[in-house]
């Protein structure tokens, strides 16, 4: 479909100058026909730009081993403490090591062992419970100014009892 288009887009530019050319009979291009000829230009730019786009990409991924394959170096958190200074937590090959990094240097803190509670982060159940469960208190907020709403739209008559 797309190949299509660039190819019926192709076509349009090589006839519209042609056609610029004898709408008017003098040889002048008409207005229209210029602007014509100028969207079916972008429109091959663009289409060539695309192709060439997907085309790397397919293969790039294809030959070169950083893109895919296995990963054995994973970055699980970072935080940051200051401009420029932060703590990153780094899994490499099994192992979670704790780095400091500042402007121009990363330097190894310590070796993390405790590997339930980093492995909580990734969980993805723990991540819907928590989920429902921030859910369940936005729906008893909303029942509580519901319930707030309420009462002032009875408030005068309430008033009126009180007196």
């Amino acid at each position: 479909m797309k190949r299509l288009a660039m190819s019926g887009a192709a076509t349009a530019a090589t006839l519209v100058p042609a056609a610029a050319l004898a709408a008017d009979g003098q040889g002048s291009p008409s207005l229209f026909m210029l602007t014509l000829q100028m969207v079916a230009a972008l429109g091959v730019v663009l289409g060539l730009i695309y192709l060439f786009y997907h085309l790397s990409n397919r293969w790039l991924k294809l030959g070169a081993p950083m893109g895919g394959g296995e990963r054995h170096i994973r970055l699980v958190e970072t935080r940051h403490l200051a401009p420029k200074k932060s703590l990153v937590l780094v899994e490499v090959g099994g192992e979670f090591l704790l780095l400091g990094s500042s402007n121009d240097n990363l330097t190894f803190i310590k070796q993390i062992d405790i590997l339930e509670e980093i492995e909580v982060i990734d969980d993805p159940e723990k991540q819907s419970t928590m989920a429902a469960l921030f859910q369940g208190k936005l729906d008893a907020m909303a029942a509580k100014i519901a319930a707030i709403k309420q009462g002032r739209a009875d408030s005068p008559s309430r008033r009126a009892e009180k007196f």
